[in-house]
């Protein structure tokens, strides 16, 4: 598997995030979530599906994405070494590692970030994609956007005391990409404060 890695010049800790859907690791979201995280003493590390790769636009089945994810935490281990190490993605990216950490046998992981977790198709909200999620045991932080259209604040804030160990940062009037009224400064605002939440909440659980 190959990483790109944003190294942190004094890491805490380290995170591998996947890309949802729509786009690969170079993806705006992506890389200013990569630098924002590492200038947080988070060293990331980011990956492109195997269909990205091969430059299709129709994402893989969810075992190719698991074992693409699988693939990718083993070498993130061999780059990170030492780090305690954090897992999740956009979307998709969030979903599948979801899957893989209910399935375990992946070693130790401190947590699990999902920055809008899918958990419906937009305007389908009997589809839930949540039935493996109880099964996880590591710690999860949900960035969510309040009137995401595939699963808002409410309905993931409902999810939780299903949960072993979860909690929620919403972001107020957040679409599923964290898209907010009020103008490029607002925006900039609530990126940041996507940011500090999952760097904080790595922090909290380093140990």
């Amino acid at each position: 598997m190959d990483l790109k890695i944003y190294a942190a010049d004094k890491p805490i800790a380290g995170f591998v995030v996947a890309h949802g859907a729509g786009g690969g690791q170079v993806s705006s979201f992506m890389v200013e979530a990569a630098r924002g995280l590492s200038s947080r003493n988070v060293t990331v590390a980011t990956f492109d599906f195997p269909y990205i790769t091969a430059r299709r636009k129709v994402p893989d089945r969810a075992p190719v994405l698991e074992q693409a994810w699988r693939e990718a935490i083993e070498s993130a281990r061999s780059s990170m070494r030492d780090l305690p190490l954090f897992i999740g993605g956009k979307s998709m990216g969030g979903r599948i590692a979801s899957h893989v950490a209910a399935q375990g046998g992946i070693g130790p992981v401190r947590g699990l970030i999902f920055f809008g977790y899918p958990l419906h198709p937009p305007g389908r909200p009997e589809q839930l994609r949540d039935a493996h999620l109880p099964d996880i045991r590591e710690p999860m932080l949900f960035i969510q956007g309040g009137r995401d259209a595939f699963g808002g604040g409410d309905e993931i804030r409902a999810l939780l005391p299903r949960l072993q160990r979860a909690t929620l940062h919403e972001i107020e009037g957040g679409d599923h990409s964290f898209r907010v009224s009020g103008g490029k400064a607002r925006q900039q605002q609530v990126i940041v404060e996507v940011l500090d939440a999952a760097g904080a909440w790595i922090r909290s659980m380093s140990g």
